[in-house]
């Protein structure tokens, strides 16, 4: 869900509030000034930095300490050049349905299956914080969620979750966040959520090898060019989709304080997706060669063209995707470094399920945002957190 749902929002703009298109009596606001809009794009940098670096940390970790049960889903070569064209199709299908639709409506519903997905993506990225606050003599008790389909020998499990006192605890907290969002749709509790879907992108989604994630990112370079410069839809779509599926941050925040309303936006698939090009791919590389060279240009490469996004963004004045400028970084980086070294076949013949994730279970079908809030919700919890995830479901539920 959070990799289908990220395609729909462009890259870093300004302009109206965050889920809101402006209407044709609406008030121009006065420009930002150049403090606000410096504070503003080095706050989405920032947030769009956090969920890369602990999401890939995390999923590294969890991969190495777990079973083949509880390792992140591969993406394979056929899923990554399926990605753009399910994209695509998801994206316009959402643009057709808010010029048919009345757009009231239509967030409503997004809203409600969002707030679900939210809480229970929040819950998975604190409860691992969450556990140092507990004290030692704290009542933790077991529980399990079981459900089954049929009887005697023909009984099948459908869903079989064990889960903890301080599991429940984790998911209060992250309904508050929730509750504050659905009925504010403040854009703090929208970070939260879109800060918690990130990460959970980057540490359950992993791909194996270099190539896999060249075509996927080739595949969305065209995608994101397209949508954005070809046409209005993924401008048209990102203004009127209320939902967390972007970064905002307001840049009249030091003239009105948390009431600002002035937003610059960053969408999440400009967080996830070049990291599993450049950090789920270079990351297990830099472990087998005993250094993190490749995984410091990586992340540097990101922030290169990050913010050479957001510097072109403010000349032009116009939204753009931020792939065009991140996929030449995220592949010429680490490409210009392993050219100097002489590792480029060694790079890119390397497979990390082979050391890293011996036994890493597949995708059998790309991911997508249809089907109910109940099942989308099962699959984020498949593969929850390293200390106490112990689902039992296949890997092809996703």
């Amino acid at each position: 869900a959070v990799g289908a749902a990220a395609m729909e929002e462009p890259a870093a703009h300004n302009g109206s509030a965050a889920g809101a298109a402006p209407g044709a009596g609406t008030p121009a606001r006065p420009p930002a000034t150049p403090e606000g809009m410096a504070l503003a794009y080095g706050s989405l940098v920032l947030m769009a930095l956090l969920p890369i670096f602990f999401g890939a940390l995390r999923s590294v970790s969890c991969a190495k300490s777990k079973n083949s049960s509880e390792m992140p889903e591969t993406i394979t070569s056929r899923d990554a050049a399926r990605f753009p064209i399910v994209a695509s199709c998801t994206l316009l299908g959402l643009y057709l349905f808010f010029k048919i639709f009345s757009q009231e409506y239509i967030n409503l519903l997004l809203s409600m299956y969002f707030f679900v997905l939210g809480i229970l993506a929040l819950s998975h990225t604190i409860s691992p914080m969450m556990n140092r606050f507990f004290p030692a003599n704290f009542p933790n008790k077991q529980y399990q969620l079981l459900f089954t389909q049929g009887s005697g020998e023909s009984k099948e499990e459908i869903v079989n979750y064990e889960f903890d006192t301080k599991d429940l605890v984790c998911l209060a907290l992250s309904s508050v966040v929730g509750v504050w969002y659905l009925l504010r749709k403040h854009w703090i509790a929208n970070n939260l959520f879109g800060l918690a879907f990130s990460l959970n992108g980057v540490e359950l989604l992993h791909l194996n090898n270099v190539s896999t994630g060249c075509i996927l990112l080739g595949g969305l370079f065209i995608y994101d060019v397209f949508w954005v410069f070809g046409t209005n839809v993924m401008v048209t779509v990102a203004k009127s989709f209320e939902a967390p599926i972007k970064l905002v941050f307001p840049q009249d925040l030091l003239e009105k304080g948390l009431d600002a309303d002035n937003f610059a936006m960053l969408g999440l698939g400009d967080i996830v997706i070049p990291d599993w090009r450049s950090l789920s791919s270079s990351f297990p590389y830099s472990l087998k060669k005993n250094t993190h060279t490749y995984f410091y240009t990586s992340f540097v490469a990101y922030i290169f063209g990050l913010g050479l996004t957001i510097f072109i963004m403010h000349i032009f004045k116009h939204a753009q995707p931020a792939l065009l400028y991140l996929v030449p970084a995220c592949i010429g980086f680490p490409l210009l470094v392993a050219l100097a070294k002489g590792e480029v076949t060694e790079m890119f013949s390397y497979e990390s399920s082979a050391e890293i994730l011996p036994h890493t279970p597949r995708l059998t079908h790309f991911p997508t945002v249809s089907g109910s809030p109940a099942s989308l919700a099962d699959s984020m919890q498949q593969k929850l957190s390293c200390p106490r995830r112990r689902r039992q479901q296949s890997p092809s539920a996703m």
